[in-house]
């Protein structure tokens, strides 16, 4: 009978990480066209085909094409669209280009503030798709108001739709918009569509300048059917740099809004994979789902005031969707979570189910499972990479094979957990074994009270363990009864947490598995009653051939393929100052397309002022001196250069008789410009703009741009010492080479300047 309630109990836990994973989107078969009123899947995937043909990124040709479907397609639901060009400089992220937003409103019956609907129309450069990022956003949008429109209903609120231009390069569209358009001081919420992969759940996420409590009420009034939300990310969220158009709007506005956003298989994430047929059906689907619902709710609620002194605490609950209290609540369930376990340990000592020995033994089993877990899955995910080397060419971290390796590091850990609970198996007193878990996880807690209420929900898994321990402490159930009454009793810590043990190296990348392994740990301890007995090795033998049969797996399908593509770079850097050139690579493992420049004679290591300033700061791991092909060079003219009083007033046009796609403009010592403009906008507000060292400026040159005009102002005895470096995206098709292009098993590397012609000429002042 043990065997059975075993059975019985892994089979409870299999369904509900199932549970927990299938609450978090919609499936197709629950997706119904009823009638021209309703959201069609396939009305955006016509949208989706049609705009994700090419990669259109700012200043491509197919950057036009996109940008002129969406105008059509605004026209043939019957609403004016217009465009905001303007020159947009995002400091922050030291980037400026000229914007091309889309714009249209619907008039509201009443005069309240607007709802506003966001994503953006711009691929990543240079050969991203942008079926996901964000064409899977612009479709939801477009699809979402031809429904609305069908039921020739009006909206008490006016509707902004803003498709913004050039997010990819720092937000630029949406810094237009805000900090130009008339409209955005009209705006009361922003509902904005995103993506940083091309599967998965949606994932909720606010943005706002207080607090959440009146924002998450009124998300949950709109009643989506599949939130997939949590206040930890919430928390972390607004402590890191954030980086979505929705940033701008709270920011520089102080405008309140909702992300809405997915990161699964984030292998394809700003590449060339990022296409029609990779999207998740089912996730557009979820996309749908949070704009029809909040769409509907909003149009017609007060926008007003969505600003509250109050932060709530909320994660995905069996049943209700999501639990919601407040952070005031945080500290209080903790104290009373240390009470009732201080109460249970000394019941425990009288009747005689609790003994100090026994309890130093469950501790001690427990820490070394928690080092063993994370020490091993750090340590073993350094070694696959030295294994397989060509894993690190993958810039965001998340290989093909990535949910391989997340189920084969989940059975590994979960073999290392019985092989630790083994040498205590024998021991008659179980419930010692839950007091070590218990106080880990209530130190944890303490240090969420003071550092990340947003993981208040951490109290949760102990308030199940607390019950657990009462029973046994209480009542003397039957072996078979209790294994499975304690696994239902942990179904909240279960639900809670599978997802997050997924989510966490999928979004991060799998340098994070070791954190993975640490939460299975901690889990594995609250439901040590579920797992303990005094023979598991059938236990452990199931998870160890399942983590092997994974690791196989992983390792059978480690390499690429045509659905699989190889990512790989070769650039040409050529020095106009001292008439050098060189290749090169950020590949750490060369191919046959790399290996057509690089060789043995190749150096290790970059070239001074080549690397263009990318995500991930990556640098050439390889180059090769090459012939000086002497491609013509930007024009540089001082229009201006005049000395009043103590400042030097200069002002310079940059064009080119070649396409340029990039300017990066690079300093070697500190850097003061006074009244720095850029096509005649202004640079940090008019404020003095101040560089220490590095890259000062990239303008990426839109479709709009035929040259590129500075102005500024520095101390009349200053010396410059800047490089500009021209950059364009044209290697492939340059008649000055002859490279042979990439095999269908091969694809630029996303994340860096690729295929592409850098000029580096110091700027003469």
């Amino acid at each position: 009978m043990k065997s059975f309630s075993s059975l019985i109990s892994s089979l409870i836990i299999l369904g509900i990480i199932y549970w927990s994973f299938s609450d978090m989107k919609p499936s197709l078969s629950s997706q119904k066209n009823i009638s021209k009123t309703t959201f069609s899947i396939d009305n955006a995937l016509y949208h989706l085909k049609n705009i994700s043909k090419n990669a259109h990124f700012v200043g491509s040709k197919n950057h036009k094409d996109v940008q002129n479907y969406i105008l059509q397609a605004f026209q043939k639901m019957g609403l004016e669209a217009d465009k905001q060009v303007l020159t947009a400089i995002n400091s922050k992220w030291v980037a400026a280009t000229t914007a091309e937003n889309i714009i249209a409103r619907i008039k509201g019956t009443e005069k309240g503030k607007a709802l506003l609907l966001l994503t953006h129309y711009d691929s990543n450069p240079h050969s991203s798709l942008g079926a996901s990022d964000a064409g899977s956003g612009v479709v939801t949008i477009l699809e979402g108001l031809r429904a609305f429109l069908a039921e020739n209903k009006k909206p008490k609120n006016d509707i902004i739709i803003l498709i913004s231009d050039a997010e990819e390069l720092g937000l630029l569209g949406a810094k237009a918009f805000v900090d130009k358009h008339p409209w955005s001081k009209d705006v009361g919420l922003v509902l904005n569509f995103e993506a940083r992969g091309s599967g998965g759940p949606s994932y909720m996420l606010m943005e706002t300048n207080g607090k959440n409590s009146k924002l998450l009420s009124e998300f949950l009034s709109a009643k989506p059917n599949f939130p997939a939300a949590n206040s930890l990310m919430y928390s972390i969220y607004k402590k890191l740099p954030n980086d979505t158009d929705l940033t701008i709007f709270r920011e520089d506005a102080n405008i309140n809004g909702f992300n809405f956003a997915f990161i699964g298989d984030h292998f394809d994430y700003h590449t060339a994979q990022d296409s029609y047929e990779r999207l998740d059906r089912e996730t557009l689907l979820h996309q749908a789902d949070y704009f029809t619902t909040t769409f509907t709710y909003f149009a017609n609620s007060d926008l007003t005031n969505l600003n509250s002194d109050e932060d709530f605490v909320y994660v995905n609950f069996p049943f209700i969707g999501l639990l919601t209290y407040p952070f005031s609540w945080v500290f209080p369930l903790f104290i009373a979570s240390c009470i009732l376990f201080i109460i249970l340990i000394l019941f425990g000592f009288a009747k005689n189910k609790l003994s100090l020995k026994g309890i130093g033994k469950g501790m001690l089993a427990f820490l070394a499972s928690l080092i063993l877990c994370g020490g091993i899955s750090y340590g073993l995910w350094k070694l696959i990479l030295i294994i397989h080397p060509h894993y690190q060419d993958i810039l965001h971290g998340f290989t093909y094979n990535g949910y391989q390796y997340i189920f084969a590091f989940v059975f590994l850990n979960l073999w290392i957990l019985f092989k630790c609970y083994k040498y205590i198996s024998k021991h008659n007193k179980s419930s010692d074994l839950l007091i070590g878990p218990l106080l880990i996880w209530l130190i944890i807690n303490l240090l969420i009270c003071n550092f990340l209420k947003g993981a208040g929900f951490f109290i949760i898994p102990v308030i199940c363990a607390l019950i657990i321990l009462a029973v046994v402490i209480f009542m003397d159930l039957e072996a078979k009864s209790k294994r499975i009454l304690f696994t239902i009793l942990s179904i909240p810590t279960l639900y809670i947490f599978a997802p997050l043990i997924k989510m966490f190296p999928v979004g991060l990348g799998l340098k994070i598995l070791f954190v993975s392994g640490v939460f299975i740990a901690l889990i594995f301890g609250l439901m040590i009653f579920s797992f303990h007995q005094k023979k598991t090795f059938w236990m452990q033998k199931t998870v160890a051939i399942l983590s092997i049969l994974f690791f196989m797996i992983a390792t059978y399908n480690s390499g690429f393929s045509i659905d699989n593509k190889k990512p790989n770079s070769i650039v040409y850097v050529q020095n106009s100052d001292d008439k050098t050139a060189y290749f090169g690579t950020y590949n750490n493992v060369l191919d046959n397309y790399t290996k057509q420049i690089f060789d043995k004679s190749s150096t290790k290591g970059s070239i001074v002022n080549a690397e263009t300033k990318s995500k991930y700061n990556t640098r050439f791991t390889y180059h090769k001196k090459t012939e000086f092909r002497d491609i013509k060079s930007a024009n540089i003219i001082t229009e201006l250069d005049t000395i009043i009083g103590d400042k030097r007033f200069l002002e310079l046009t940059i064009s080119s008789e070649r396409k340029l796609n990039k300017l990066e403009f690079i300093t070697h010592k500190k850097l003061l410009l006074h009244q720095f403009k850029v096509n005649n906008t202004l640079v940090n507000n008019g404020n003095t703009y101040e560089k220490k060292k590095g890259t000062f400026l990239v303008y990426h040159l839109a479709n709009q741009d035929k040259k590129v005009t500075l102005s500024f102002s520095v101390a009349k005895e200053y010396n410059f010492d800047i490089v500009v470096n021209q950059i364009s995206y044209d290697l492939l098709d340059n008649n000055n080479f002859t490279i042979t292009p990439r095999t269908e098993k091969m694809m630029p590397m996303p994340f860096v300047t690729n295929d592409a012609i850098i000029i580096s000429k110091k700027l003469n002042l």
